[in-house]
């Protein structure tokens, strides 16, 4: 028998002698890498790696020359611009792909062995996105050393690339869903041959199309067994060669044992066949497992849409004021750009010469456009709605206050918890312990009746497959899911429901949640003419207008004002029956009127003047959404505390919370901020519902037990949100609750019927009462039960939640 590398776990050569000492024995190593690298992990204090991994690490091959050149130029301060952010003179925070990483134990292992490098302040590694994000000093080590230190432990760290990260998870979707299309395309045609045996009467198909039907089964279930289940396959070897049993070993032994039994009673044409169970089996696992990489993968997208809102390039000025295409990369403190209207800053910098307005939307959430002139800042990420600007960049790339954003998003998703599947630790024991079983009962028939051993064996592992068991929770959650895709609320995380279920508070942000994001006017206040001719002719001032505040002046069969000028940033001036007026910011009014501002004009309205006097003043507000008092109604009948958390000013805040009985509520809020708030509350013991929209929230919607993102919002906040409101009622937040505390009532029926159903065959089954077509029969239908309980969550009306007790 050949001999394996404790390591990597390849065939050791003959001849090689490469020990391993590790916990007082000596294994062997296939070659000097593998060994120098469990020597740096064991002697490095890290050797407990070796017991927890799931899979046996890459083989170590020496990097070549070219390559370490290459790191080597990754100390360039202009090449670390792009993913190293510079938190003060030393101090430094970079973004790292790792590569090499196939469990739990590499995440832990990496995280140690950089963590203990001197100089290092801190790593942290998502295990969904293999992304690490490490903090050193660069005056103690550089990142050529860390790149460096954590090849020496057989893995390869580089800068982070969104290309090539995204074009590996494309290949690993396609070999996903490919080995799912050929178990699904093999369950549908085996099962049209095992129908007819299933309703036929003994003796009534003759035997040659009996035998004929097994020989096309076996052939389609093959692809099966060696395509679709070689990753369970290979990670179960893995583990046996490890000497452990993991929740692959079951599952492997499973489809082997029925497949080898169905291929003996085709060959013989004596017994049961079970090819349709084994192609069912497969199919449901491989599913489960692409929606929960799936999900996965969306929690790890966000921080790639984040990166995605800066633009490649900038047109930088030169010195004689004429411009070119430049890599937004490139740019440096000091230099100057120009941005057009309708595009994105790309940097953080002063405005040296313009005067515009910049939709923040993407930074804050907040839909009004605002003014910014020569001297004030502007932040990357903002949209230029006006008019052309010249601006001296100050901070570019991780410098940035979105990249800042970034990182906070960042840290987020790598503090939530690493969820565990309740239902599959329970049926990797169970199955485990039926296989246990399941070999006394061979041994024990095959002493008593040897003709008997091998079908009632097969009976025992049909009879008790675990698919009831694994249904129990993704059937009901699925339900759930569809059911609330029907009221306009899409979950796109596994967690979501179960969490749901379980809130006590629930956190809303201000504008574009509870509040519709969009201006209308509050009050007018007439100073010389009546309120409806001050509307009439802001109305016509406005008509010209693209402005988002245009909107709300907007009448019907009002005729556009002659001879509009805009003041970007500050208001518009026309004509209407020979005589010219203006509606803007009071101190652009003041400039354009003759008489005297009125003392009681403030700077949170919008003025209306003529040349010779003021006229009125509008006062514009955001209109709350229809459906917020209802929500936060139902909420508290349910139990819930509703609180407010937003960015906006104490008076507008305060303000909503008394329109909406909230109690409880936070102003000028910064991204910080929130997220202190929900740590604050987790640690209190509360679990909260965020409920968002915008950047800013990206990072609280994705450490908050579950979140939900507002369907205007933008895109990261949808992937960092593990629910998307798509039609932005809020009244379906409080049937969301309930139907996920439903869902939480079905699932654990379906894990008792489960549970009792296998406590009453597998005796049974032991027994030798139940011969294995019954078996299998006993099976599906235990499966089938389970679905059709979990289909009772989408039978029930919209109505009918409000009345529910749960």
């Amino acid at each position: 028998m050949n001999t394996i590398c404790f390591h990597c776990g390849d065939i050791v050569p003959s001849g090689a002698h490469y020990p391993i000492h590790y916990q007082g024995q000596e294994y062997p190593a296939c070659c000097a890498g593998c060994q120098a690298v469990a020597r740096t992990i064991i002697d490095g204090g890290l050797g407990q790696y070796y017991a927890q991994r799931d899979h046996f690490a890459n083989r170590n091959d020496p990097l070549p020359s070219d390559i370490l050149e290459q790191i080597s130029l990754y100390d360039s301060p202009s090449l670390q611009q792009g993913f190293v952010h510079t938190e003060s003179a030393n101090i430094r925070e970079g973004v790292l792909l790792l590569e090499g990483i196939s469990c739990a134990a590499c995440i832990w292992l990496n995280e140690q062995h950089i963590a203990r490098l001197p100089g290092v302040l801190s790593a942290s590694i998502n295990y969904t996105t293999h992304r690490a994000r490490v903090r050193w000093d660069e005056s103690r080590i550089h990142l050529s050393e860390i790149l460096k230190a954590v090849a020496a432990i057989g893995y390869r760290a580089q800068p982070y690339n969104q290309v090539e990260e995204e074009a590996s998870w494309q290949k690993r979707r396609k070999t996903a869903l490919f080995r799912l299309w050929v178990a699904g395309l093999s369950m549908m045609q085996v099962m049209m041959f095992a129908i007819p045996s299933y309703l036929a009467t003994a003796g009534e198909i003759e035997v040659r199309w009996q035998r004929l039907m097994n020989w096309s089964s076996l052939l389609l279930t093959l692809p099966v067994v060696v395509y679709s289940c070689w990753p369970f396959f290979q990670t179960s070897w893995r583990e046996l060669r490890l000497g452990r049993t993991g929740m692959d070993l079951p599952v492997s032994i499973g489809v082997l044992a029925a497949f080898s039994a169905s291929c003996w009673t085709t060959i013989t044409g004596h017994g049961d066949v079970y090819f349709d169970s084994i192609s069912m089996f497969v199919f449901l696992l491989l599913l489960g497992r692409f929606w929960e990489e799936s999900a996965r993968r969306k929690a790890g997208d966000a921080t790639e849409r984040l990166v995605k809102l800066i633009p490649a390039f900038a047109h930088r000025l030169d010195e004689d004021g004429a411009t070119h295409e430049a890599p937004v990369i490139s740019l440096v403190p000091g230099v100057r750009i120009l941005v057009k209207p309708g595009e994105t800053i790309p940097i953080d910098g002063t405005i040296e010469n313009g005067t515009s307005e910049v939709s923040e939307a993407l930074i804050t959430g907040e839909s009004r456009g605002l003014q910014r002139k020569t001297g004030e800042s502007v932040t990357g990420g903002s949209i230029n709605l006006a008019s052309p600007i010249i601006i001296r960049v100050e901070k570019v790339g991780e410098s940035t206050h979105l990249a800042a954003i970034v990182r906070l998003l960042d840290r987020a998703l790598t503090e939530k918890p690493r969820l565990t599947q309740l239902v599959d630790r329970i049926a990797s024991r169970f199955v485990t312990a039926l296989l246990f079983f399941a070999g006394m009962t061979w041994l024990a028939w095959h002493s008593i009746d040897p003709a008997r051993a091998l079908p009632i064996t097969v009976a025992v592992l049909v009879i008790s497959c675990p698919c009831a068991l694994s249904l129990a929770t993704p059937s009901a959650l699925t339900a759930a899911t569809g059911r609330l895709a029907r009221l306009g609320l899409m979950v796109t995380r596994s967690h979501a429901l179960e969490a749901l279920a379980n809130i006590t508070d629930v956190v809303f942000d201000k504008t574009g949640t509870l509040t519709q994001g969009k201006p209308r006017i509050e009050s007018v206040e007439s100073l010389s003419i009546p309120e409806a001719q001050a509307r009439q002719i802001a109305a016509a001032l406005e008509a010209s207008s693209s402005h988002p505040l245009a909107h709300a002046f907007a009448l019907e069969g009002i005729s556009a004002a002659s001879g509009c000028a805009m003041y970007p940033g500050n208001g518009i001036s026309g004509w209407i029956d020979n005589t010219e007026y203006a509606i803007g910011h009071p101190a652009f009014i003041a400039t354009f009127c003759t008489a005297p501002a009125p003392s009681e004009i403030n700077d949170q309205v919008l003025a209306l003047a003529s040349r010779q006097q003021w006229l009125a003043t509008f006062t514009l507000a955001d209109s709350i959404r229809p459906g917020a008092q209802q929500c936060i109604t139902e909420l508290e009948q349910l139990g819930i505390a509703p609180q407010l958390l937003s960015g906006d000013q104490n008076a507008n805040v305060a303000a909503l919370a008394t329109q909406l009985g909230l109690s409880t509520f936070r102003s000028d809020a910064t991204p910080d901020a929130k997220l202190t708030h929900l740590h604050h509350l987790q640690q209190n013991g509360q679990l909260a519902l965020m409920v968002g929209d915008g950047v800013n929230d990206a990072p609280v919607l994705a450490a908050a037990s579950v979140s939900i993102a507002m369907g205007g919002g933008v895109d990261v906040a949808h992937a960092a949100g593990d629910m998307v409101l798509l039609g932005n009622r809020l009244e379906t937040i409080p049937a969301a609750v309930r139907i996920a505390r439903f869902t939480r009532h079905i699932t654990r029926q379906n894990l008792a019927w489960a549970l009792i159903y296998n406590l009453i065959a597998i005796p049974l089954a032991i027994s030798g009462l139940v011969t294995p077509w019954l078996a299998s029969l006993g099976m599906a239908c235990s499966s089938l039960l389970v679905v059709l309980n979990a289909l009772r969550i989408a039978r029930i009306k919209d109505d009918q939640w409000k009345a529910s007790i749960y």
